[in-house]
């Protein structure tokens, strides 16, 4: 039978504020008994984990350096503990610094806990801690800081731990819906946006349903900033700012989804085989369609209720595009003369800006 035993390590707990860290040290050998690395995967529910995939040229080449003479990890790792996990502080003189409390953190360890049942998650330290796993060595005491918390909290640390390094864009969107707590402006702007394109992407009446791109939705080809953009904008200054409360960023998600699909649906339905190609066939689905229709969307549906944006007039305005859209083949004709092959145009301003002018004239024609 597996063990179940208690691991019970010296810890200092700092007290920032109302919140607690503790600094300790371990053997990273022994790191993974009790601690997941928690890799992003969706279900059909929700967004599970925020760790992005193991490096493996990075973990091999700090397994060479553990493994020769002087190797030294002075770097924390950086762990997240439910609440299985306690500390217990130790007796302290009347004069000990309030701030910083000796004592024991207590941490139960199940052999036979998945790695979803573990009461410690890595937030920063997945390739040093696989390294040393994996090394040929027999131990490898590493200091480490853990705060407890849910998954939502966790999910805030993960993002603002890695948010000096490089972390994956597409990451980063998956993770923003299910943060808490005080994040970066330029991140707690795209909170909602990033929300509201998780829901696009997964739910089951969406147009767009499966066809992002995103780390958990691998076979997606419609590039997941172009739809960020698209809803950034619309949120803040086009049609869907009505279900939004400027005042703590939130909004009725319901009635914005409703906008959105029923939008989204009538140009599906105007281009149903531009919809199922990727962007280098078609333009639709490019970063300069999705955001051009985008604007299209708020000027056609600016102060309309969800309720009535699928409307007659809304489906023919779109239908006036048809017959000038050169989406996957020949090309546009502009005004003032300018001609420009379908595939010249790109995911920049300008021709953002140029299609978008186009198809409102064609609109509103």
């Amino acid at each position: 039978m597996a063990d179940r035993y208690t691991l019970r390590l010296p810890a200092l707990e700092v007290r920032q504020g109302d919140k607690r860290i503790y600094c300790f040290a371990v053997d990273g050998k022994r790191l993974h008994e009790f601690a997941a690395v928690s890799r992003v995967r969706r279900d059909d529910e929700e967004l599970h984990g925020y760790q992005r995939p193991e490096v493996l040229s990075h973990i091999r080449g700090i397994r060479r350096y553990l493994e020769s003479d002087g190797a030294i990890l002075p770097n924390a790792l950086v762990l997240a503990f439910d609440s299985r996990v306690t500390f217990i502080p130790a007796q302290r003189d009347s004069d000990s610094i309030a701030y910083s409390v000796p004592g024991e953190l207590v941490i139960p360890v199940d052999e036979t806990d998945t790695e979803t049942d573990k009461p410690a998650w890595l937030v920063d330290g997945q390739q040093r801690s696989a390294a040393i796993r994996d090394a040929d060595i027999e131990e490898f005491p590493v200091a480490a800081v853990a705060f407890i918390a849910g998954e939502a909290e966790q999910r805030s640390q993960f993002i603002l731990v890695n948010s000096t390094k490089p972390l994956p864009k597409g990451l980063i969107h998956e993770l923003l819906p299910g943060t808490s707590g005080q994040l970066p402006p330029a991140y707690e702007r795209r909170r909602l946006p990033a929300l509201l394109m998780s829901r696009l992407n997964t739910d089951a009446d969406s147009p767009f349903l499966n066809l992002i791109s995103s780390p958990t939705s691998p076979t997606g080809y419609i590039k997941d900033n172009s739809v960020l953009k698209m809803l950034e904008h619309s949120l803040f200054e086009g049609a869907l700012y009505q279900y939004r409360d400027p005042a703590d960023g939130s909004g009725d998600l319901k009635q914005m989804m409703l906008h959105l699909t029923s939008f989204w649906r009538i140009v599906r339905d105007t281009f149903p085989d531009e919809f199922l190609l990727q962007p280098r066939s078609c333009r639709l689905t490019h970063g300069v369609g999705i955001q051009s229709l985008g604007f299209v969307m708020d000027a056609l549906t600016d102060g309309k209720t969800a309720q009535d944006v699928d409307s007659p007039e809304v489906r023919a305005a779109v239908e006036r595009i048809k017959p000038h859209a050169a989406w996957r083949s020949g090309d546009w004709h502009f005004s003032h003369g300018e001609e420009r092959r379908w595939n010249a145009l790109q995911n920049t301003p300008n021709d953002v800006r140029v299609l978008t002018t186009h198809l409102l004239r064609l609109v509103n024609s």
